[in-house]
């Protein structure tokens, strides 16, 4: 699908189909294809770049062409986990043109985002400004996702609050690898600002999304070494808790062994036989006491055992 824009009154409106700025093309079919690659003299290997969500970004420069492969996130996508992805784009300014390549429908061009533009370079260091605070975005809610998961993986011992944290540490690894490579692209595009023919306002503009690139990058290390940290510190308190859980179970299953014992000796006949003179009122009772005095010791003593053993470790 092909979608035209013209900048008109300091904005980016849909072209009437004489004078065109910039090209969106979502998801290509083969007779668009056949004249990107005509039009543009691309190679097929630069286009199916643009349409492959695990292409690393690079920056590519010719006489009329300049080819950028970017990494932007996607939508968050929400199942059974949470899931913060990023996909491919190509960036192609040929002629003062830009044409732009992506395989799903992500791609944001409110006329708000880019007002007062100039020329097609201005649209294309806003739109490289808006993936920046997209990535920001999401990092704000990466964070607060994983304070809520740390709090609930606390209170339980399900691995379904678990394995969401495993996702978003998957998710924040290839956000940091796709930043960090975009922090390269914008490296090289400002070592070529003269030959682009940028303006010294444009060099400032692609200077401090530079320096937000290298702050969200940094951002995104953090908090993937803070949710690693995070994953880490739940499995321990996670084991923990289970060897309590086990312990306390054992210590049940030895109180009760030899009480089961009793208790089966005092359901036969035998019990029976040797108290035959005696009330089996007072009997039982008599049995049931020595059965509960019998529990309290054995638990009395198992736990002066333990707590001298925590002692000497």
């Amino acid at each position: 699908m092909k979608v035209e824009f013209a900048l008109m009154e300091g904005g980016l409106k849909p072209a009437d189909g004489e004078s065109v700025d910039v090209q969106v093309y979502t998801d290509p079919d083969e007779s668009e294809r056949r004249w990107i690659l005509n039009s543009l003299s691309l190679d097929s290997h630069d286009l199916e770049s643009a349409l492959d969500p695990d292409e690393i970004s690079r920056v590519e420069f010719s006489e009329e062409l300049v080819s950028i492969i970017w990494k932007q996130p996607k939508n968050v996508s929400v199942s059974e986990q949470l899931r913060f992805d990023v996909s491919s784009m190509g960036l192609f300014l040929h002629k003062r043109r830009l044409i732009i390549i992506l395989r799903d429908d992500a791609l944001s061009l409110a006329p708000r985002e880019y007002q007062r533009a100039g020329d097609p370079l201005d649209i294309l260091l806003k739109l490289l400004q808006h993936t920046v605070r997209h990535y920001l975005g999401h990092l704000k809610v990466i964070k607060l996702l994983t304070v809520e998961l740390g709090s609930k993986i606390t209170g339980t011992m399900e691995n379904q609050y678990l394995l969401q944290m495993l996702a978003l540490g998957e998710s924040l690894i290839y956000y940091v690898n796709a930043i960090e490579a975009n922090g390269a692209v914008l490296s090289k595009l400002l070592t070529r600002a003269k030959s682009l023919g940028l303006t010294q306002e444009q060099v400032e503009l692609l200077h401090d999304i530079s320096v937000d690139n290298q702050q969200c990058a940094r951002q995104a290390s953090i908090y993937s070494e803070v949710v690693t940290g995070l994953m880490d510190a739940r499995g321990t308190i996670i084991n923990n808790d289970a060897n309590t859980l086990l312990k306390n179970l054992t210590l049940i299953n030895i109180i009760f062994l030899p009480l089961n014992l009793l208790a089966g000796i005092g359901g036969m006949s035998e019990y029976s036989m040797m108290t035959n003179g005696i009330d089996w009122r007072i009997s039982y009772s008599c049995f049931v006491l020595s059965m509960v005095a019998l529990g309290w010791g054995s638990w009395h003593a198992l736990v002066r055992v333990i707590e001298r053993r925590q002692r000497r470790r």
